[in-house]
């Protein structure tokens, strides 16, 4: 296997990993540690996409979603306060946000891959984690599909409150997901700076 490309699946695989570590800690109100950390999974994909085209980038992100699986099974086997850390719909919510979510930043990558260098990696980005936010969130945490697992008590994300503190009412959860997207939002804008210099190094060391 190419070196590049195994280094791509052992970096979603840390990103993925970490996150499930460090969403157990919160960092202020509406965020935790993890906001930080699993935005940089929209990076390894773009960058083994650049070097190495859509179908490798594919494979890097069913690596992420087989180690985000096996992360849910382990939380759900680990209780904490109050219950498991890990419940049925997150678990659901976390490997269908991913796994979509990865793919259509993989599909606009590779349309725009044609365009200035940065297009491609930020609108994929942007559009991308914009559908994780909503699946994953929605899934989760939303009272309309508390059919999901009706023994899981969610109604605290239905609390209504103001938006981020100051916003117009809504539910909690939606509170949560325009952070987490907000946080998604600067990482990409951020993460464009080493992907350049990335790939500007490893093509140059190719040439």
């Amino acid at each position: 296997m190419n070196r590049l490309l195994f280094a791509g699946m052992a970096g979603m695989a840390a990103v993925v990993v970490a996150s499930n570590i460090l969403v157990q800690f919160r960092l202020g109100d509406w965020l935790t540690w993890g906001a930080l950390t699993y935005p940089f999974a929209f990076l390894v994909t773009d960058l083994i996409n650049r070097l190495h085209g859509a179908a490798a980038a594919r494979r890097v992100v069913l690596v992420g979603f087989a180690v985000g699986i096996a992360c849910s099974l382990i939380g759900t086997r680990i209780t904490g306060d109050f219950g498991p850390l890990v419940t049925l719909r997150i678990a659901i919510g976390s490997g269908v946000a991913f796994l979509t979510a990865q793919m259509l930043d993989v599909a606009v990558f590779d349309r725009l891959r044609a365009r200035t260098w940065w297009q491609a990696p930020f609108v994929s980005s942007l559009i991308g984690s914009a559908l994780d936010t909503v699946l994953f969130f929605g899934i989760a945490f939303s009272a309309a599909l508390t059919f999901i697992e009706p023994a899981n008590d969610v109604t605290w994300a239905a609390e209504v409150l103001p938006m981020l503190g100051i916003g117009p009412m809504a539910p909690l959860w939606v509170s949560l997901a325009v952070a987490d997207w907000l946080v998604k939002l600067a990482l990409a804008l951020v993460a464009l700076l080493p992907f350049r210099l990335i790939v500007r190094q490893i093509t140059a060391g190719l040439a």
